[in-house]
């Protein structure tokens, strides 16, 4: 037994209930004047299951005082049913109806909301009720537990007047949950064969699949290597809430933007499949359709961007030829010059000039003259940033309304995972390697001075190492392994962490309580928890 300020004594679980109640600010006198309700799911596993235990309960305690109430894993009444006129108004009087919270923090003590804190059958009788309202009713509330993974998925409660409680209330309430949890366990196991059939029938190496269920998940290889820990902590909670099929567009830990495809599967009871794929961006465009053969393109980005590469895959016109600022300092402008109008004469295919920046002016006005003579070859101009170009290299480049501009691969971490599969499978032509999203995730968080040039030594580097098997962050060159900070928050993104941060810690983590609070699914809570790495408070 407990003492309460007063003098009053409680037993020991209520006596904790009422202090979680005072401590939510709640006053005996009016804890019921702002219940708040919400939407249920009346077709949810939970009811499902229920169904048919409570008409069979009900049916035997028609013309009785009893009520009986299922609550939900969150608090909410799902389900209501009583035995007579004069409860039915009783309850109605008390605002006690569907979607209404019976949470402790929303209603004081009450054998449902007890229950869901404790996890263990609990009566709570007439004056044990925090809210003076509920002190001519007692309670007795059974959790109801997937028998799977032993999650509680709510709460069975018979209620009466204080003088009709009786002994005989324990064991009925006690058979009735074991009997809706039974039927969770068979539901479960009709719909994890449909997910396992839709799984198989997907059944892709190249495209990661998933299939979420409540009490599992399926992930095939490609899907293994693609997510990361957090990435399935948020795909479960989408699943969740999967009532129809959907697209969603989101950004996986290592900085990678997937487009994820959901199918439900099975009904209510079970769950949902998941094709998730890396969103392809568009590359920079130029429009060939209007160019001529004199109107160059420009090509500009620092070094190791993959300028060269980006140049030799825009040559249309083959064959194509590559002169670069490094043979006219090595060979002499004269031997540059005569290579450069041997291509001319030729008149076909392309000659890039990588290292417009570096390129001599007197060599500089023989493209230049070339280019104003609008006849093949066409000329792809290769240069530096263009902002750093000066005298007869920036009025050319200046000519060039059809650009290509690369930006560091500092300022493309998104990119990275799917540049080092690129890379992966070109180095590696047996396609036995692949990264951990780990590894991953600190190659995304590299500064790369190097760039696209310094990304390839590295992937080249762990094929030269490492035959087979998965890339795990110590198989990364040490230099390379730490994860390092991505960014720096902006103020408004500050400002939104530490409201999150806070309401988590008011609510002791609870998440659910959290969102509710702060007005938003469970699913945008745990995506900005991600995207503000919020991972202590």
């Amino acid at each position: 037994m407990v003492e309460l300020p007063g003098g009053e004594t409680k037993r020991d679980p209520i006596a904790a209930s009422w202090h979680r109640a005072t401590m939510a600010g709640l006053d005996p006198g009016s804890a019921l004047d702002s219940i708040s309700y919400a939407d249920v799911d009346q077709a949810s596993p939970l009811l499902a299951a229920a169904s048919v235990v409570l008409d069979d309960l009900n049916r035997r305690l028609e013309g009785t005082d009893f009520t009986t109430l299922v609550v939900d894993r969150e608090g909410r009444l799902a389900h209501r049913w009583c035995g007579n006129r004069g409860t039915r108004e009783v309850f109605d009087n008390l605002g006690i109806d569907v979607g209404a919270s019976l949470l402790e923090e929303a209603v004081g003590t009450t054998a449902p909301g007890v229950v869901l804190e404790t996890r263990t059958s609990v009566a709570v009788n007439g004056e044990e009720h925090f809210a003076v309202p509920f002190r001519r009713i007692s309670c007795y509330g059974h959790p109801i537990f997937h028998p799977t993974t032993r999650r509680i998925e709510g709460v069975l409660d018979l209620s009466a007047f204080v003088e009709q409680t009786s002994p005989l209330l324990p064991p009925l309430i006690a058979r009735a949950v074991a009997d809706i949890e039974q039927r969770l366990l068979d539901g479960s196991r009709m719909s994890d064969k449909e997910l396992l059939a839709a799984f198989q029938a997907a059944g892709t190496r190249r495209r990661a699949v998933l299939a979420i269920g409540r009490d599992l998940v399926m992930s095939n290889q490609a899907a293994a290597d693609l997510l990361g820990t957090t990435d399935l902590a948020l795909l479960r909670m989408m699943a969740v809430d999967v009532h129809r099929d959907a697209v969603i567009d989101l950004t996986l830990e290592s900085g990678l933007a997937v487009r994820v495809e959901a199918t439900r599967v099975g009904g209510p009871a079970g769950g949902a499949l998941l094709h998730v794929e890396p969103i392809q961006r568009a590359a920079v465009a130029y429009s060939r359709r209007t160019l001529e053969p004199g109107d160059p393109l420009l090509i500009a980005g620092p070094p190791g961007s993959g300028r060269s590469r980006t140049a030799r895959e825009r040559a249309t016109e083959q064959p194509v030829t590559v002169l670069t600022a490094a043979s006219a300092l090595l060979d002499g402008s004269t031997t540059w010059a005569r290579d450069f109008a041997a291509r001319v004469r030729a008149r076909q295919g392309t000659v890039c000039i990588d290292g417009l920046d570096l390129l001599p002016d007197n060599l500089v006005d023989l493209v230049a003259t070339h280019i104003a003579d609008q006849q093949l070859p066409w000329i792809v101009l290769v240069t530096g940033s263009v902002e750093s170009l000066t005298g007869r290299a920036a009025a050319l480049a200046a000519e060039c309304t059809d650009r290509v501009e690369l930006v560091p691969l500092s300022s493309r971490r998104s990119e990275i995972p799917a540049l080092v599969a690129a890379m992966l499978r070109e180095a590696d032509t047996a396609g036995s390697l692949h990264f951990t999203p780990g590894a991953l995730a600190a190659l995304s968080a590299h500064n790369w001075p190097g760039n696209l040039r310094e990304l390839r030594a590295v992937v080249t580097e762990v094929v030269r190492n490492r035959r087979t098997g998965a890339v795990v962050l110590n198989d990364l060159p040490e230099a390379y392994r730490t994860q390092q900070p991505m960014r720096q928050l902006a103020p408004f993104d500050r400002a939104e962490r530490e409201v999150i941060t806070e309401a988590l810690r008011r609510f002791d983590g609870h998440k659910v309580k959290t969102a509710q609070a702060l007005g938003i699914s469970r699913t945008t809570l745990y995506a900005k928890m991600r995207a503000l790495r919020i991972t202590v408070y």
